[in-house]
This record gives C-alpha cells, sequence and structure tokens, in this order.
C-alpha cells in the first residue's frame, strides 16, 4: 500500500482517537479503519481496569465468540506466549504469535487448542498503553496459513496503539449521552458461578445492575456479560471497576463461597475509583498524587510535608491538574471529581 495512503489512514484513525467517544464506538470506529492498513479476519477488542488488567468490556468477532471460555481459561488460568498481563508491562506493547514462538505456532497452548480448531493462524496483540497506565487490549487474528503479521503491520499497530489508548482513557471521563442513559441501578446485587463459572443463581439486584452492563454483544458467553465470566476467571478474591451505561460506576469483588465463585456488584466506593479517574484525565504519577491529597482536603503545607516537595512544586502540579480537568480551584477541582465518581452531567 502506498505510504501517502497508509499515513492518510493512520491520521483518520488518530482523529477518531480524539473525537471523544465511548468505548463502544471507538471499537466500532477504529477497528474498521485499522482492518485498510492490516487486514485481519477477526478481532478482539477490551478495555480494562487499569489496576487489576481484568477486563471491563469486551467484543470478540466470529468465530472467537464461541470459544470465549475456553480464551478466558488460558488467559487467566494457563501459562502461554503472548499474554495481554505481559504485554502491558513489556517495553514492547505489540507482538505476533509467530514471532514469539519462531514461527512454531504449536508451541502455543492457546494455537492449539483454541485457534487451530477454529481456522486461525497467525495472531499479534497489543496492550493499549498510556501514561504508564494499560486502558484496554487488542488481538487481531488471520486465517490459518503459513503466511503471518508482517514486521511493517506490527511497527503500524505500534504507532496507532497509544492514541487507541488514549481514546479509551478518554472515554472514561465522558458523559454517557442522553438517548443512551440506562436506569441507575442501586443495593449489592449477588451472581454465583459454579467451579465452572457456570451461572447458578443471580439476585434480582445483580438483574439490574447487568442491565448497565456496557457490554452488549454476549454472544458465547451465556446469560452473562464477558467481564463477569473474566472477573471471576482471574484471581479471588479480586476487584474490578466499570462504568455502566448510566454513568455510575460500579465495582465487582469476587470472593470463595464453597466450591463457589461469588460475584458481589455494588456502586463503587470514592476509594476504589480516585487513583482510576485522576489518570484517566491524563494526570502523571506525581499529579494524582497531589489531586489526590487535595481531593480529601490536605492544605499546601500539608502536601509539601507528606510528598516532601516544595510549595512551589505543589502549585505547579496543582495548576497542570488544574488544566487537565477544566477548572480553576481546589473547590471546582473536588466538584469535578464527585461528578466523575457519581457518573453526573
Amino acid at each position: 500500500m502506498a505510504g501517502a495512503a497508509v499515513e492518510s489512514r493512520l491520521a483518520d484513525i488518530e482523529k477518531q482517537c480524539r473525537g471523544g467517544l465511548d468505548a463502544a464506538a471507538l471499537r466500532t470506529e477504529t477497528l474498521s479503519r485499522l482492518r485498510r492498513v492490516i487486514p485481519a479476519d477477526a478481532a478482539f477488542f477490551a478495555t480494562v481496569d487499569p489496576v487489576t488488567l481484568l477486563f471491563t468490556s469486551a467484543a470478540a468477532e466470529d468465530p472467537l465468540g464461541s470459544a470465549t471460555e475456553q480464551f478466558l481459561d488460558n488467559e487467566f488460568g494457563r501459562a502461554d506466549v503472548n499474554k495481554f498481563a505481559a504485554l502491558a508491562q513489556a517495553a514492547d506493547p505489540v507482538a505476533s504469535l509467530d514471532r514469539v514462538t519462531h514461527g512454531d505456532r504449536s508451541a502455543s497452548a492457546r494455537y492449539r487448542e483454541i485457534m487451530a480448531p477454529l481456522g486461525l493462524g497467525d495472531e499479534v496483540r497489543a496492550a493499549l498503553v498510556t501514561g504508564h497506565h494499560c486502558w484496554g487490549v487488542l488481538c487481531l487474528h488471520r486465517e490459518d496459513s503459513p503466511a503471518g503479521f508482517t514486521a511493517d503491520e506490527l511497527d503500524l499497530l505500534r504507532r496507532i496503539a497509544p492514541h487507541l489508548a488514549a481514546g479509551l482513557r478518554k472515554a472514561l471521563t465522558a458523559r454517557p449521552s442522553s438517548e443512551d442513559t440506562a436506569p441507575r441501578p442501586g443495593g449489592v446485587g449477588l451472581i454465583l458461578l459454579d467451579a465452572d463459572r457456570r451461572l447458578v443463581s443471580m439476585s434480582p439486584e445483580a438483574e439490574q445492575w447487568l442491565d448497565d452492563f456496557p457490554d452488549t454483544d454476549r454472544r458465547g458467553a451465556g446469560p452473562l456479560p464477558v467481564t463477569v465470566h473474566a472477573v471471576a476467571a482471574g484471581p479471588v478474591p479480586s476487584t474490578v471497576r466499570i462504568r455502566g451505561r448510566s454513568g455510575q460506576w460500579m465495582a465487582l469483588h469476587t470472593t470463595q463461597v464453597g466450591p463457589q465463585i461469588g460475584v458481589v456488584v455494588e456502586p463503587a466506593r470514592p476509594a476504589e475509583l480516585g487513583a482510576v479517574l485522576l489518570s484517566a484525565h491524563g494526570l502523571t504519577d506525581a499529579q494524582t498524587r497531589v489531586a489526590a491529597l487535595v481531593v480529601r482536603g490536605h492544605s499546601t503545607r500539608e502536601l509539601v510535608d507528606e510528598l516532601h516537595i516544595s510549595a512551589n512544586t505543589v502549585q505547579e502540579h496543582l495548576t497542570a491538574v488544574f488544566d487537565k480537568f477544566g477548572v480553576r480551584s481546589r473547590r471546582e477541582l473536588v466538584a469535578a471529581v464527585l461528578a466523575d465518581l457519581a457518573g453526573r452531567q
């Protein structure tokens, strides 16, 4: 493909990432454009909790959806190459199956047991990282053939991955549109799964929460969103934070209940969301520490003493925080953070 055409299409993807789209729209718009520069036969795209790296929404194209449980078992319960969590921590967050196995795809259990039976060959995976946090993951697949993804195609994905990450991060702070505002659930819900993560029972409160989940494509996951299966497949206990379609934040906590796994769904508490929301506004680690203490009511003197930095440095960080939140004072910052926590317009 001519260089000018590729650059134009990459610029179009970057424009979509800056457009303030929600995660579902960003996925749709960017995947269709990405395929024009990196052809693929199937794709998996998920947002993740930047703290736990567990999926918070996911979409798997055919034939991937039919093997959702197998992919989750491989991702969270078995040793294999090219795991998303490893890519999120790696210096290079993009890698293909052919390259990490030196062309021996059968060295991967995921290929032998899941991809090959589905007629899939090489895959390229990307952890979508910006600001030292991973906000999503992407996997592109090709039909099973000797030819896999080229080095040039991997380079193109490396170029666009940080822009996708920034778009997903921005989506966390976007307000829900009026036409997609779901009822705001409340209370504490409980979902019980058996040892094979099959649904045993679900409380009425949990059913209300499920209506607010961002997952709309549940093919291959049965009556529950992929997110619930993913958090149950991860370590127990664990917690994942999700922003619902209504704008309200929820927290999913897993616990062992005899041989069963319980998934508790409830409104997320501010302490569980602080770092996630501050990072979603593009704050650096130093700015996040300052903003978190300001929200708790700390004075400049207390910030200096606790963080061991000068008053001038505190003010520099605060100025940057105000700019990123679009506010002019500590009071306005606290109000903006509280609005984010509540999911209000």
